[in-house]
């Protein structure tokens, strides 16, 4: 069973699917935090530090996911990031964060396409968790 001290921040722009992660991530034992924006989750992440984020890529901007991790990771280096997206179904682009120069610029921990399984959800947040800070 989760820790329920863990508070996993989710940040998507789609309602419904913003609502389902956080009935699931809450299912699995964790406190959620949700905001629908980037600004939305900046101006949270002025006053919180979650344990984990769970971000989507295409929000405001089609980069809006990318700008988020890369200022979450600047104050929180710590702090474990999925990138959640539809990006590959509906672009067609992959994004391979094992490859070293994604890597410089994608700073996301994993990067998940949506619709992904609760049994692998659960799996890589308790992975990300586990690991040494």
């Amino acid at each position: 069973m989760a820790p329920v001290n863990k508070t996993i921040l989710i940040v998507d722009d789609d309602q419904d699917y913003l609502f389902q992660l956080k009935m699931k991530v809450e299912k699995f034992g964790y406190k959620t935090i949700t905001a629908d924006s980037q600004e939305e989750a900046e101006e949270l992440l002025e006053r919180i530090k979650p344990d984990l984020a769970i971000l989507d890529l295409m929000m405001e901007k089609e980069d809006s996911g990318f700008i988020l991790c890369y200022r979450m990771k600047k104050k929180y280096p710590d702090v474990p990031i999925i990138i959640a997206t539809g990006v590959a179904a509906e672009t067609g682009i992959i994004f391979d964060i094992q490859d070293e120069n994604n890597r410089k610029w994608i700073k996301a921990d994993r990067f998940l396409d949506k619709g992904i399984r609760s049994e692998l959800l659960k799996m890589e947040i308790e992975k990300l968790l586990q690991k040494p800070n």
